[in-house]
């Protein structure tokens, strides 16, 4: 990453936002914060030279603070600890311009918003910018419980509140979700926006191309990517075409482990194919997408792929580094 792209904030506060979560309110040093459009995510630079992606939930277009909400997660992989044990009020950070692989559609007729535990966060920025320009949705957030709710008072207290209904893990049964009678009857300018944990989101994307919805009209960002294994994986070989070099991935290696050890070394945050940031050109070759970034068509055109978790089906793959 160019690091004089880098904007430099102070956690003005931090704050516990349910169980587990944590709500961080970054102010830039010195002037103001690019505007965002709603879905969009930062990359946060901690402490230890950790780079981890969060979603903005603040109202889109703001340019004073960014609001992010983090979940101290018993798996995490050092970030979320990380902000939760060692980032406090006052310290100083660092973090990326704004990204949007999750964009909102804002001529839509209607739109239905569905979040899962953490992946409120660009879900609430979202119904913030459909509330402002008047738009017609309607916000489901599912979560294990009350206690477990993040944001619950600031949803409440906001200017679409009776646009929100929210269903516990642990509530009565009349206020579970139900996937197919709030899915059914999609108009042809109806989307729909999922984010949440990975079964979370297969269970609405299934139920809604079941009943008819296409996949344009289904958006969605997965927040952590599926742990594959490699057993059954072979070694291949990577041909870097503008340097010609040509190096080796084992079996148990990931290209940009290979790339790192020769020296090359490509820009990374999520290392589970779920943010993009490592995505690199294809020239020839066959790629094995193990990805939730990619679009099934783009997958298909085999002229990208993401070597933090994709591979190669055939012997060597030429990539345009």
């Amino acid at each position: 990453m160019d690091t004089e792209s880098l904007i430099e904030v102070r956690v003005a506060r931090k704050t516990v936002e349910a169980e587990g979560i944590a709500g961080f309110c970054l102010v830039p040093t010195g002037g103001t914060l690019p505007p965002f459009d709603a879905g969009a995510h930062i990359d946060v630079h901690l402490p230890g030279g950790l780079v981890r992606q969060y979603s903005l939930c603040g109202p889109p277009q703001a340019v004073n603070a960014y609001h992010i909400g983090v979940l101290h997660d018993a798996a995490s992989r050092g970030g979320s600890r990380t902000m939760h044990e060692l980032v406090n009020e006052g310290d100083v950070l660092r973090i990326g311009q704004p990204k949007n692989h999750f964009r909102l559609n804002e001529g839509a007729a209607r739109s239905l918003l569905f979040a899962g535990g953490i992946g409120v966060t660009p879900i609430i920025a979202m119904a913030d910018r459909l509330a402002a320009i008047g738009a017609d949705f309607e916000f489901h957030y599912c979560t294990r419980s009350q206690a477990r709710t993040a944001f619950m008072r600031r949803l409440l207290g906001s200017a679409f509140a009776s646009k929100v209904r929210f269903h516990f893990d642990d509530g009565a049964a009349e206020q579970k979700l139900d996937f197919a009678a709030t899915l059914a009857h999609p108009g042809a300018q109806t989307h729909l926006y999922v984010c949440g944990p990975n079964g979370f989101l297969d269970t609405v994307c299934a139920s809604a191309r079941a009943i008819g919805w296409s996949d344009a009209q289904i958006h969605f960002e997965y927040f952590a990517g599926q742990q594959s294994s490699s057993t059954g994986d072979s070694g291949f070989e990577l041909e870097l075409r503008q340097s010609g070099r040509v190096i080796r991935v084992e079996a148990e290696q990931t290209c940009v482990d290979a790339l790192a050890a020769i020296g090359v070394e490509i820009p990374t945050s999520c290392r589970q194919g779920v943010c993009g940031t490592c995505l690199t050109g294809v020239i020839d070759g066959l790629v094995d997408h193990r990805d939730l970034y990619l679009l099934p068509d783009e997958q298909a055109a085999n002229d990208k792929f993401l070597p933090c978790c994709s591979r190669a089906k055939s012997p060597r793959l030429v990539i345009d580094l």
